[in-house]
């Protein structure tokens, strides 16, 4: 696989010359270097990518279609190659890693039929004789700032809806999954035009912050913590360049007290652990119904010594390390803090002895908890999940509205007027009855509050990546009574 920057369809090495390391967290092996770039490669990056729009955005939407497909087969032709680089630099099991790269292919296949189908609009004329037209344009150059934990399906939520607008794209990886998207334009982006997708690697503060300020790139998106969301609309603001931010999230998920017990615990267990709960959408807070809260509690803690850790490639592996020395160490703090506070470790809390080596943290149940704990308010981003007694509906939608962030939420009832009330009251830009995590990529996904900017999926996510024309139309060719000297 080739470690370099990947500009106008060429590899080339960052102009410092300087490097990071990325390291597999199951064996906490070196496995590669990759280009630590900055301000000068994002330059050199950008120019390839201006030059390339000029003649993408001239093609039909038919035609960059054709180019989209390409891309989506041979991404799952390549999908064993790449999972393998996805399960080696972050320690996602196969099976998950090798389902990015399908909805890599999904995404793209599903943007290149929208846009053709949604390129414009007729509007209703405001007089005889007249016709207005809603034609949409790409803006340019989009620089897209993708996450670690899921470097590729992250990355198809951006690049398919602006390509398919016509933009081409500059990707910034994360400096822990860097690879995983070098090895996928490896394998897949030749036969697209070149300077089209460019892929830059750096550290944030380097290549990202070069990205987001250059005068060049006019919209800017970014999935990541609300700390760097904020940072990078601080800086997009010098130029009013637009920003989609998809941020963090602290969701809650409520079990009302006429829930299926069992399937309720099955399915928190999931949410709360699946890619060791580093997750935007992870369930990070549970409010049960007090007077079913010991039968849950207990069904969640055996679903939870169920979850089976292990060797990101070995069969049967529900849950493998977490992705870096930095989220595991932020996860034994934020465990440790808790219990410092009043909060009682029901099961798990601590690292798997089993494990010689890996950043393996056991999934993890905590009650006793309040709610101005930091376990309660700030993203964990860890299999951590802290669990509190309600006595209603109510108080339940109260506590779960009680965080800055507003991404996701989940209810398990049976009673759909009482799930039903409680969306309408719930501040989260998803709202899950009786199955956590879900999305549909033709409905729109993103948060309110300190949650996010803009919204992903469906002609919503779409419409992030185009700007709207109005072509007004007179085929009258008259005088208009209007004007001045109409009656000399």
């Amino acid at each position: 696989m080739k470690i370099q920057n990947y500009i106008n369809n060429k590899w080339v090495h960052a102009n410092s010359g300087k490097t990071f390391e990325v390291e597999n967290p199951f064996t906490e092996e070196v496995i590669a270097k990759v280009p630590a770039s900055d301000e000068t490669d994002i330059n050199h990056a950008v120019d390839a990518a201006k030059n390339a729009f000029v003649e993408w955005c001239q093609l039909t939407v038919g035609e960059r279609k054709e180019y989209m497909r390409t891309l989506a087969n041979k991404s799952r032709d390549h999908a064993e190659e790449i999972a393998k680089t996805i399960s080696s630099e972050m320690g996602k099991p196969f099976a998950e890693a090798i389902s990015e790269l399908e909805e890599v292919a999904d995404y793209l296949e599903y943007y290149s039929e929208l846009a053709r189908d949604h390129a414009g609009r007729i509007v209703a004329p405001v007089d005889q004789n007249t016709m207005s037209l809603v034609r949409f344009e790409p803006y340019g150059v989009v620089g897209c700032i993708i996450p670690w934990n899921y470097p590729m399906s992250l990355m198809g939520w951006k690049l398919a809806p602006a390509l398919a607008a016509g933009n081409t794209i500059i990707m910034k990886p994360s400096e822990v999954s860097s690879l995983s998207i070098l090895h996928w334009i490896e394998l897949v982006g030749s036969d697209i035009p070149p300077g089209v997708i460019n892929v830059v690697t750096g550290l944030g503060s380097e290549a990202g912050e070069a990205l987001v300020k250059h005068p060049d790139v006019p919209i800017i998106t970014f999935t990541g913590s609300v700390g760097t969301g904020k940072r990078i609309a601080q800086l997009a603001a010098d130029n009013l360049k637009k920003t989609s931010l998809e941020l963090g999230g602290k969701d809650p998920m409520i079990i009302c007290d006429d829930a299926d017990i069992e399937v309720a615990a099955k399915g928190a267990a999931w949410g709360g652990f699946v890619n060791a709960g580093q997750v935007c959408t992870s369930v990070e807070r549970v409010y049960v119904f007090d007077n079913i809260a010991d039968k849950f509690t207990e069904a969640l803690i055996e679903e939870t010594k169920k979850v089976k850790l292990g060797d990101p490639f070995a069969e049967g592996t529900d849950v493998g390390p977490m992705s870096s020395k930095v989220q595991f160490s932020n996860t034994i703090n934020k465990v440790n803090l808790a219990k410092k506070e009043g909060a009682r470790v029901l099961t798990g809390g601590k690292k798997m002895a089993q494990f010689e080596k890996g950043y393996f943290y056991e999934p993890t149940i905590i009650d006793q908890v309040t709610p101005n704990m930091e376990i309660i308010l700030e993203e964990a981003f860890s299999p951590v999940i802290p669990i509190q007694k309600v006595k209603s509906i109510e108080e339940a939608v109260t506590m779960a509205n009680a965080t800055k962030y507003g991404l996701g939420c989940t209810i398990f009832t049976r009673d759909i007027e009482r799930a039903l009330t409680a969306a309408d009251k719930i501040q989260a830009g998803t709202f899950c009855i009786n199955s956590p995590l879900m999305e549909n990529m033709a409905a729109p996904f993103g948060g309110m509050k300190q949650s996010g900017i803009g919204r992903e999926h469906g002609i919503e996510g779409l419409d992030e990546f185009r700007q709207a024309k109005h072509i007004f139309i007179d085929y009258d060719h008259s005088h208009k009574e209007w004007w001045y000297g109409h009656n000399k």
